[in-house]
């Protein structure tokens, strides 16, 4: 028990050391051990879920978050940095996502999310001055590992799709819960 508290009281400091660290863009050559992790994860989410693949080839980019840290107890944190691909591999950009939520929870866990942008428009919406803000602008639909089988090319009529993956840890509860996604140099 004191180890979750522990960790639930070193998220802030986390989330706070993530918001002051230097923010890598393409320009300035981005960072490599991010590009990496988040190739990586990618290939984890190909490997357990082959639908994903068929996404990528369609999708006009994929925002891949290796590592989102979240815990709270009633209010809750979460927070992670990522890298957004072009269909062919390439970087477009590094994003960080971060997202509050309140309600009856207790834990913390960590896992990895990738987000598939489907339309021009939830793509524009990514990379606007404001960012993305999930709820709120383009449809998202969060893909479980049941429809992931059923996905086809006809199925597929919404702006982004979201897989969760790799969760460790324990979070549980019940709550409201938003999150924002930024490009880094904003």
């Amino acid at each position: 028990m004191i180890q979750y508290l522990r960790l639930i009281l070193s998220v802030p400091l986390f989330l706070f050391a993530v918001a002051c660290s230097t923010n890598p863009t393409v320009a300035n050559g981005g960072d490599p051990q991010l590009d990496a992790q988040a190739r990586q994860a990618l290939q984890q989410l190909f490997d357990n879920t082959p639908k994903a693949k068929d996404l990528q080839n369609q999708a006009k980019a994929v925002v891949v978050f290796p590592s989102i840290v979240k815990a709270g107890l009633l209010v809750g944190a979460q927070g992670g940095m990522g890298v957004a691909f072009r269909p062919d591999g390439s970087v477009i950009g590094y994003y960080r996502a971060r997202g509050v939520s309140y309600g009856l929870q207790a834990g913390a866990q960590t896992f990895s999310e990738a987000m598939f942008f489907m339309t021009d428009a939830a793509l524009a919406d990514l990379t606007s001055g404001t960012g993305l803000s999930v709820g709120v602008g383009p449809s998202v639909v969060v893909v479980d590992a049941a429809m992931a089988k059923s996905l086809t090319t006809s199925t597929l009529q919404s702006d982004v799709y979201a897989f969760i993956f790799g969760q460790q840890g324990l979070m549980a509860g019940l709550g409201v819960q938003g999150q924002r996604i930024v490009k880094f140099d904003q």
